[in-house]
């Protein structure tokens, strides 16, 4: 490695999913939770006619994203008990960047560390290596997946440098489950020189947010994004809900000119449609309780209940989790091997009805 990287990184290894190369001609991608429908052709010709129209190709961006802050801060107040300020919102290149913002605020230059509950999203360690910042990692309930609050507390008391940001999922990816009432109490008892980020990133499938809780934890920090259910993984636009002081730090340390317009306008004409979009979430969740009732059904393995849009199970025989990953790719479905086990995405009926198919050949075949 040359001399004038940081030699640290040489063994880090980076966030990847499967390239096309690796694939057959023709696949079901259920292993990045994204929504298994496009947008509606009429909303890409909506967007379409705006580039072509009145969208200047030779501007930057909007740099301050205000009529999206705007139209994320109405739908927010929505799902809230007290109304949210436009001046709350900063919006990013997808989450990614807001987690890397919020690493930049916080604990970059040894002033702090990060604590995460694994298996969970591991892109906030991959992160936070990238800058130098210390990563102390509590290991979930293998039963239930809880967090080992005893665990972590012991963490945050012996943590050099000290903890500055604790990160937890709501529901957790990959396992699918929700915060429980005990945890929640836990959060909002922790000291407020830590930076509590609560990642609702499947908020539209399980309906459950602490958004209201904001008014009275300063230190809490609500991130959401457009991936998932508004259908716009292709145009990366994440968005943080937090005090006014933390969002103008954040706005500081953002790239200028972070979110292309057209992404910024697919937001906002997502949010303005957004119960036609958002009409598809009970069906896709009835195919999840299908789709976990066949799972839950097959002995060779244990599936665990989900309020996001995907499931996760392993195999009682731990060993067969990578040849059956292994044969089902070459059948052309995709899922995640990832925490000793496999998350799979829920798609559309038919790519379902295909995963179940080449799982129970797999079944047969490779276990």
């Amino acid at each position: 490695m040359a001399t004038f990287l940081r030699p640290e990184l040489s063994n880090l290894r980076a966030y990847s999913t499967l390239t096309s190369d690796s694939l057959p001609p023709e696949v079901d991608s259920l292993d990045t939770n994204e929504f298994p429908w496009d947008l509606p052709i009429a909303l890409k010709e909506r967007l379409a006619q705006q580039y072509v129209s009145t969208l200047a190709s030779h501007r930057y961006p909007d740099s301050h994203h205000w009529p999206l802050r705007q139209a994320i801060a109405r739908y927010v107040s929505e799902h809230s008990p007290t109304e949210i300020s436009p001046h709350q919102i900063a919006v990013g290149n997808g989450s990614d960047e807001l987690i890397r913002s919020i690493l930049l605020a916080t604990a970059i230059g040894g002033y702090g560390s990060i604590l995460v509950a694994e298996p969970t999203f591991s892109i906030y360690g991959i992160l936070a290596q990238t800058l130098g910042i210390p990563v102390y990692r509590a290991h979930r309930d293998p039963e239930t997946f809880a967090v080992p609050i005893a665990e972590v507390n012991t963490l945050l008391g012996q943590a050099h440098p000290p903890v500055r940001v604790l990160f937890m999922l709501q529901p957790n990816s990959p396992t699918g489950n929700p915060l429980t009432a005990a945890e929640v109490d836990w959060l909002r008892q922790l000291p407020e020189d830590i930076l509590v980020v609560i990642d609702e990133a499947y908020f539209e499938f399980c309906g459950k947010t602490l958004v209201g809780d904001l008014t009275t934890h300063p230190n809490w920090l609500i991130l959401r994004t457009f991936s998932k259910a508004f259908r716009l993984a292709g145009h990366r636009v994440g968005y943080a809900i937090a005090n006014v002081d933390v969002i103008a730090v954040l706005e500081k340390v953002r790239l200028p000119y972070n979110l292309p317009t057209f992404s910024q306008v697919a937001a906002r004409v997502a949010l303005d449609h957004r119960q036609e979009l958002l009409a598809a979430i009970p069906t896709l969740l009835a195919e999840r309780e299908r789709l976990y009732e066949r799972l839950q059904a097959c002995p060779q393995l244990r599936v665990w209940p989900s309020v996001a849009n995907f499931l996760f199970f392993r195999l009682r025989e731990p060993a067969q989790t990578q040849p059956l990953w292994e044969f089902l790719k070459k059948q052309g479905t995709l899922v995640r091997a990832i925490a000793g086990g496999i998350r799979v995405t829920i798609g559309t009926p038919e790519e379902n009805q295909r995963f179940w198919q080449r799982f129970e050949q797999g079944l047969r075949e490779v276990l």
